[in-house]
């Protein structure tokens, strides 16, 4: 399937929106600024980062992310380290493996969930916190 840039933003933001954690009671966006949600600010970037991987492993797709959308984020420090991803506060690193899904889906392509079988692994392509009750 050949889908346009915003046609596949459009089932992005119907997957992603719908869960994210900013969004208010009313369905809308919580942010401030939406436009400085880094999902969909560097969307162009995300897509072409995604597509360009051809694999059923999520590092790879971490690592495209990193390479070809984290590097150009404003948010990213020179050494590659960045705030506001390991405040968990970044949407395209939070819900990384939801648009990896939807990306793949609307472009043909299935990503096989199988190789996920770390625990610490849940929606976010990074570790769960341990919290101790």
């Amino acid at each position: 399937m050949d889908h346009s840039l915003a046609k596949l933003e459009s089932l992005v933001r119907d997957r992603i929106c719908s869960v994210c954690t900013e969004r208010t009671v009313e369905g809308q966006c919580g942010l401030e600024q939406p436009s400085s949600c880094a999902l969909f600010r560097l969307f162009p970037q995300v897509a072409q980062a995604i597509q360009s991987v051809q694999s059923d492993d999520i590092q790879q797709y971490i690592d495209a992310i990193r390479h070809n959308v984290c590097s150009v984020c404003a948010d990213q420090a020179q050494d590659g380290s960045c705030e506001t991803r390991q405040q968990v506060q970044c949407s395209l690193d939070a819900y990384l493996l939801l648009v990896v899904d939807a990306i793949e889906e609307a472009t043909g392509k299935n990503f096989d969930r199988r190789g996920l079988s770390d625990p610490n692994i849940g929606i976010t392509a990074h570790p769960r916190p341990h919290i101790q009750v």
